[in-house]
């Protein structure tokens, strides 16, 4: 059983949460998300905010916390042997309260279909909140070009009013 490795990225102004998977390989080596180089997900977010590419963990942090983003995993723990989602079994959830009840997350967002597939299993039905898949920016979604990733994650960066509608 692998654990997820550190927390999930959040402060009090977040209102739009962006969840995963689990972890890569590559992730857990650097503590952070969306470590493996060939992953467009911090391409995608520069693009959307039309802001430079974030080299750092620190640039990295600044650009979701900036923006108003909060980052985790639907995934606490599992069995996998490499970083593919099609490798996961015995699939355990995070707990999404610490984030909801210090946070006003006002949209919720799924990074690719094994993402929305466990959402949907675990923690849609208590959450009673509706989230929205958007297409992975892994590497393995070879359909999607950068183009139309960043085309697909353009409602990230629409602004939503005071109740949380876009």
């Amino acid at each position: 059983m692998v654990t997820h490795p550190f927390p999930p990225l959040f402060d009090k102004t977040s209102h739009t949460l962006i969840l995963g998977s689990f972890p890569s390989v590559k992730s857990r080596e650097q503590q952070f998300f969306y470590g493996h180089p060939q992953n467009r997900f911090w391409r995608v977010l520069a693009a959307v905010f039309s802001c430079p590419v974030p080299e750092t963990v620190a640039e990295k942090k600044d650009l979701v916390l900036s923006r108003h983003l909060a980052l985790w995993d639907v995934l606490a723990a599992c069995e996998i042997t490499g970083s593919a989602d099609s490798a996961i079994r015995n699939p355990v959830p995070n707990d999404l309260t610490p984030i909801l009840s210090a946070a006003p997350i006002s949209r919720i967002f799924m990074n690719g279909r094994a993402a929305e597939k466990y959402f949907q299993q675990y923690m849609g039905p208590l959450l009673g909140r509706q989230a929205i898949c958007l297409p992975s920016t892994s590497p393995a979604n070879a359909a999607y070009s950068l183009e139309k990733l960043v085309a697909a994650w353009e409602i990230i960066g629409k602004s939503i009013d005071n109740t949380g509608e876009l």
